[in-house]
Formats: C-alpha cells, sequence, structure tokens
C-alpha cells in the first residue's frame, strides 16, 4: 500500500512538474514565432535586393582581378591595385568555385558573402550563448536586428571590404564584450578572436582603429589591465606582423610600384572636413550614438553597449582618416552605431507603463534611422542606358574606358559579357592629379613627381591599347576632359583613328572600332 501511494504521488508530481514545463514552454514558442517570420521577412528582402541592386563596382573589378590572376597574370604588375591582397580573398575564392562548377563568379560571390555572415554570426551567438548580458532575453528580436544590419543595410556596397571585414570582426567583439563583463573566455574563444581581429585589421590599415577601440573600452569597462595584453591581442599582432611579412616578399611590386603612388597621388584625394563632418553618414551615426546614450543615461554601463560603441567611434575615426567620404568607408560605424542601439533598445526592461512607451519609441526611432540608412548606402550611378547600348554593338566586346570614374565600366563590362582589356580600375591618377591642381599649387620637386605619375598611367593606357585593339572604347567627358585630352596627345589621337563614335550617353562618348 505504502509503495503504491509513493508511486502515485510521484507520477502526479510528474504530471504536474509536465504541465509547469509545458505552462513555461508555451510563451517562450508563441514569442519566438513572431521573431521567426520577421527573420524569414528580412532573409527575404535581403535576397531580393542582391536580384534588383547592381553589381558593385569593386566587387566586380576585383573578380576581374581574381579571373587574371588564375590566368597567370601578376598583381600590382600586370594589374594594378592599390589595396593589399586580402583585400581580393573571398573574390578570388567567388572565381575559383565559379571555374569549378560553371556558375558566375557574381552569384557565387553573394552565396560566400551570405555563407560568411551566417558564420560570422552562429560564432558570435556561440560565443555569447551563455553569458549574463542583459539583452539575452530578446535574443530573437536582436539576431533579426543583426541580420538587417549585415545583410539588408550595405544596399549597393554589399560584399565591399568595409562590409567583409565587420562580418569577420563579429566574433572578436563577442569575447571582447565577454571581457568587458569580467565573464571568463575559453582557449576556442581565445584563438577564434585573435584570427577574426587579425583578418579584420588585414583589410586595411586604418581598422585598426576599430579593433584599438574596441580592445581599450573593453579594458576600462572590467578595469582589468590585462585585457590590453590578453592572448588574442598577442595572436593577432603576430599573425598581421606575418602577413606584412608575407606580402613584403611575395609582392614586392606593392611596395616598389604602388606605395609611391598611393603616397603621392591617392593622398591628395580627400574631401573637406566639414563636408565629412556634415555627411549624411556621420549624421545617421550621431543620431543612432545620441539614441544610445539617451537609453542608457540611467543605467550602469553595459558590456555590449560599450564595446560596440566605441568599436563604432573607432571606425567613425577612420572614415575621417580617410578624407574619401565614400559610402561604404563609413558602413562599419554606421552598422555598429545600429546593433549598439538595437541591443540598448532590448535591454529596456518594460515593467511599467512608461518603459513600454520608452521601448516602442526607440524602436521606431532604430527603424528609422535604419531606413534612412538604407537609403544613403543605396547611392550608385546608374548606367542602364550606356550598358544597353554597349550590348547592341555586338557579343563580346573587348572594352577600355578613358575615364577616372570607375563606376561607368563596372560592372558594365561584366553585364554585357565583355573583356576588360586595362590594367587598372580607371585612371584614377590623371583625374586626381588634375583636381588637386585645380583646388592647389605644388612645388617643383613636388609637381615633377606628379607629372612622372601621370606619364607612367598614360604610357600603360598606350600599351595596354596596343595589345588589346579594344572594340569598344568609352570616353568620360562628363564630368572631365577626356576626349580632348586623348586628341591632343598624338599617340592617342592615332590609335583612336579607326573608332567611330556611335552615342553620347550623359556625356560619355560610346566609340567602336570600325572594321
Amino acid at each position: 500500500m505504502t509503495i503504491d501511494i509513493g508511486l502515485r504521488l510521484a507520477r502526479g508530481r510528474a504530471a504536474q512538474n509536465r504541465n509547469l514545463i509545458g505552462e513555461a514552454a508555451a510563451p517562450r514558442a508563441q514569442l519566438a514565432w513572431p521573431w521567426l517570420i520577421a527573420g524569414l521577412a528580412v532573409c527575404v528582402v535581403m535576397l531580393g535586393l542582391r536580384w534588383a541592386l547592381p553589381f558593385n563596382v569593386d566587387v566586380s573589378w576585383w573578380l576581374i582581378v581574381g579571373e587574371r590572376v588564375f590566368d597567370g597574370q601578376r598583381l600590382y604588375l600586370d594589374i594594378l591595385e592599390t589595396n593589399p591582397p586580402m583585400a581580393g580573398s573571398i573574390y578570388f575564392l567567388g572565381v575559383a568555385l565559379a571555374r569549378v562548377t560553371g556558375l558566375r563568379p557574381e552569384a557565387v560571390t553573394i552565396a560566400l558573402m551570405l555563407a560568411l555572415m551566417t558564420a560570422s554570426l552562429g560564432l558570435t551567438w556561440w560565443l555569447l550563448r551563455n553569458s549574463k548580458l542583459p539583452g539575452r532575453s530578446a535574443a530573437g528580436a536582436l539576431a533579426v536586428w543583426a541580420v538587417a544590419l549585415l545583410g539588408i543595410l550595405p544596399m549597393y556596397d554589399f560584399g565591399q571590404r568595409e562590409h567583409l571585414a565587420l562580418l569577420f570582426l563579429m566574433p572578436a567583439l563577442a569575447v571582447l564584450i565577454r571581457r568587458a563583463g569580467n565573464e571568463p573566455v575559453s582557449t576556442v574563444a581565445i584563438v577564434i578572436a585573435g584570427v577574426s581581429a587579425a583578418v579584420t585589421m588585414s583589410f586595411k590599415p586604418y581598422f585598426a582603429l576599430g579593433v584599438g577601440a574596441a580592445i581599450l573600452a573593453a579594458t576600462l569597462q572590467a578595469r582589468q589591465w590585462r585585457i590590453l595584453v590578453a592572448p588574442e591581442n598577442w595572436i593577432a599582432g603576430v599573425l598581421v606582423v606575418a602577413y606584412a611579412a608575407w606580402i613584403y616578399v611575395s609582392f614586392p611590386a606593392y611596395f616598389t610600384q604602388i606605395y609611391p603612388v598611393v603616397r603621392d597621388v591617392y593622398l591628395l584625394l580627400a574631401a573637406p572636413w566639414l563636408a565629412l563632418a556634415l555627411s549624411g553618414a556621420t549624421m545617421l551615426w550621431l543620431a543612432a550614438v545620441l539614441a544610445v546614450l539617451l537609453l542608457q543615461r540611467r543605467h550602469k554601463p553595459d558590456a555590449a553597449v560599450t564595446v560596440l560603441l566605441a568599436t563604432s567611434f573607432g571606425f567613425a575615426v577612420a572614415f575621417f582618416v580617410q578624407r574619401k567620404g565614400w559610402g561604404y568607408h563609413a558602413f562599419p560605424m554606421v552598422a555598429l552605431s545600429l546593433m549598439a542601439l538595437g541591443y540598448a533598445v532590448a535591454a529596456v526592461d518594460p515593467v511599467t507603463a512608461r518603459l513600454r512607451r520608452l521601448r516602442i519609441a526607440a524602436s521606431l526611432a532604430a527603424v528609422t534611422i535604419l531606413a534612412n540608412a538604407c537609403v544613403w548606402f543605396n547611392a550608385s550611378v546608374d548606367i542602364r542606358k550606356l550598358e544597353a547600348a554597349v550590348a547592341k554593338l555586338g557579343p563580346h566586346p573587348k572594352i577600355m574606358m578613358l575615364g577616372g570614374a570607375a563606376t561607368i565600366a563596372h560592372p558594365l563590362v561584366r553585364d554585357v559579357g565583355g573583356v576588360w582589356v586595362s590594367r587598372q580600375e580607371a585612371f584614377l591618377i590623371r583625374e586626381i592629379v588634375r583636381r588637386a591642381r585645380q583646388e592647389q599649387s605644388f612645388d617643383a620637386v613636388t609637381s615633377a613627381r606628379l607629372d612622372r605619375h601621370v606619364a607612367t598611367e598614360r604610357d600603360g593606357l598606350v600599351a595596354d591599347f596596343r595589345a588589346s585593339s579594344p572594340d569598344v572604347v568609352l570616353v568620360d567627358n562628363r564630368d572631365s576632359d577626356w576626349g580632348a585630352w586623348a586628341q591632343a596627345d598624338p599617340e592617342l589621337a592615332q590609335l583612336l583613328k579607326p573608332y567611330a563614335l556611335v552615342q553620347t550617353i550623359d556625356g560619355i562618348d560610346i566609340l567602336k572600332r570600325m572594321p
């Protein structure tokens, strides 16, 4: 009898526990469904944008670079590019896989970017899965927000180096957030963070500003100075030094041929400080940062918010230091500030009506800033008319462009199935020097050095022209004087004699080689 009563009581307690578990699990399941649906909607929009938006100019160029490298040409000698080799990493992989699968490199590259984004967010979640962050209760909303920021926000700049760098940086930021919260970090996490930070900084030296700001913020938040010399920082430092040494040994032309051009010419291309300060990117960044500070003003500084905002600030400094004002340069700072804002909204505990209203208002503000940022990052040049005109001139044309605007020829040349016959993306040296001389004067030594760079670029243009005999030549007379410049050069004028003007679209002459 006693045993029977005990079994009945045990069964009753088990049934009661199952009911309690079911009651607790039901709300979680109900809460998960809306965010799952929202996540699917965000993914649909993200994929739709890849189909609807034009391919990015620099990503298209790097696919050409990758194809030429695989065909035996030498980077920095036969192909002129100012970025270090890491800039072409994922594009080279896209070209290699495209040749194996028979797919278009563009499609493979987009798939690689999406896979990288999935891996980045997956690793970030895994590294933070057992953290004590206040925002963990809104994990579903934060996941959807992160996908929107990394998959939709880039818009036209999807796949740019800054986009890639931020995807690689996310796991390192997760570890730094744990450091900032004085939470334990495993050996595996340390290795992941070190590699993550190293790859990020290998894209551009400027990105060290973002990584350094994150490390400093974690150190101050945790009040643990040993974070400055944490093992992942040593791993990152050693890998970056090894990478620089590899470039020096494997690509000496990067230092002997490319660096002097960057030093003497490309640094002349600088937007006014006031224009940078008043740019749309800066305004969006400031709006997001201000919103975060308002939400956090009565709270103890949160580890995640501190690290994300500090990293955003570091990338904002990089944006100003580069002084170009280009959209993709601003992507990390804007994306990270919005990431911090999303987390700050999630950390608001809506226990009172006032806090619920605050959370709703902050959410609307975050979405509004995101929508405006998407519009800003979608700045691209409409070349559809030009592309349609070139496509009518024959299949697989060999194309050259006289002009300094890379957006004219790329991705046009790939979209029409053409072959790019120039050793560089666009003739930026002459264009930069021409504009710089309109705004400032140079001493005789500097002027002579600039003339040599312009002459070297012109000689390369002539050599490529003679070697390839392009079928189509695009001449940019929209914002510059490339047509008059070419006609004033006896050798170029002679090379252009077999060509006839087919059409002029928005100031761009389309010349076709006559039989």
